[in-house]
C-alpha cells in the first residue's frame, strides 16, 4: 500500500514515517510540507533518520493524492478540510487524526466520505479505542446515581481543550445513557457554581510538560468510585494505530469509519 503523509516534517509526521517504513505491506510514497519550506525536494525518509529512500517531499498536496493509495493527516483543521476535498476527488483513502474541527469543517469531512473511505478518530491508539467501548458499556450499565467526569492531561503545546479524545469519551458516556452530550456537557467550573446538576458529564483539562496523553473517565457515586484510565507514554502508539487503520480501510467502500470499526466495535 502506497502511503503519503501530509505535514511530514513535524513530530507526528516523523513518527508516521518511522511506522510506515517498519510496517510490512506499506510503502512510503511521499509527503508534503508548507510552501516555501527548505525541505521541499528532500527525501522524506531522511526526516526520520532513514537513508536510501526514493520519495520526495513536495508542497503540492493535489499531486500527492493522485499518486498514493492512502494519505495520513495529523495537521490542522483548515488543512484537513482541503485534504478531504482532494481525497474525494481522487478516491484516495484518508486517515484523519486532526482534532478541533468545527461543525462546518466536520460537515465537509462527512461529505467527502460519500465519495471515498475516510477513517477519522480523535485518537488512533488501540488502547484508547478500547476505553471508548468500555466507557459506553459501563455508562449504560450504571444508573444516574453515578456522576461522570472526564479528566485529561496533555503537553503544554496542545492548542485545543478539552482534547478531541476527551470529548469522544464524553460522547461515548452520553451514548451509553442515550442522551446527547451537548445537553449534559459541563466544561467550565469557576466561582460559586452551585451543586452539580444530576446527569451532567463534566470535563477537566490539564496542560503541562511533555505528557503525550492521559485520559480518565470517573464514575462516582456515594460510597464508591470507578475509574477507567489510559496513559500514553509515546506518540508512537498513535502512528501505529493510524497505519493499521489505513491498511484496514484499503478497498473499503466510501464511508466515514473510525478506529472502533477497525477493532470490530463499530
Amino acid at each position: 500500500m502506497k502511503i503519503g503523509i501530509v505535514g511530514c516534517s513535524g513530530r507526528m509526521g516523523r513518527m508516521l514515517i518511522t511506522q510506515v517504513v517498519a510496517t510490512e505491506g506499506c510503502e512510503l510514497a511521499g509527503g508534503t510540507v508548507t510552501p516555501g519550506s527548505l525541505l521541499i525536494g528532500q527525501d522524506i525518509a531522511a526526516q526520520a533518520g532513514f537513508t536510501g529512500g526514493s520519495a520526495a517531499i513536495v508542497n503540492d498536496a493535489a499531486g500527492l493524492f493522485g499518486t498514493v493509495d492512502a494519505v495520513i493527516d495529523f495537521t490542522m483543521p483548515a488543512a484537513t478540510v482541503a485534504h478531504a476535498l482532494l481525497a474525494a476527488e481522487h478516491g484516495t483513502v484518508l486517515v484523519i487524526g486532526t482534532t478541533g474541527l468545527s461543525a462546518e469543517q466536520q460537515g465537509t469531512i462527512v461529505a467527502a466520505s460519500k465519495k471515498t473511505a475516510v477513517l477519522q478518530s480523535a485518537n488512533m491508539s488501540l488502547g484508547i479505542n478500547l476505553l471508548l467501548a468500555l466507557t459506553k458499556q459501563v455508562s449504560g450499565i450504571l444508573g444516574m446515581e453515578y456522576d461522570i467526569e472526564v479528566v485529561e492531561m496533555h503537553h503544554r503545546h496542545k492548542v485545543d481543550a478539552p482534547s478531541g479524545t476527551a470529548l469522544a469519551l464524553g460522547r461515548a458516556a452520553a451514548n451509553g445513557r442515550a442522551v446527547e452530550l451537548d445537553d449534559v456537557s459541563q466544561r467550565v467550573r469557576d466561582g460559586h457554581t452551585g451543586a452539580r446538576r444530576r446527569g451532567d458529564i463534566g470535563f477537566a483539562t490539564l496542560r503541562g510538560g511533555d505528557v503525550a496523553g492521559e485520559h480518565s473517565v470517573i464514575f462516582a457515586a456515594d460510597g464508591e468510585r470507578i475509574e477507567l484510565t489510559h496513559k500514553a507514554s509515546s506518540r508512537a502508539v498513535y502512528a501505529a494505530g493510524a497505519i493499521r487503520g489505513a491498511l484496514w480501510a484499503q478497498g473499503k467502500p466510501p464511508g466515514l469509519y473510525s478506529m472502533l470499526d477497525v477493532l470490530g466495535f463499530g
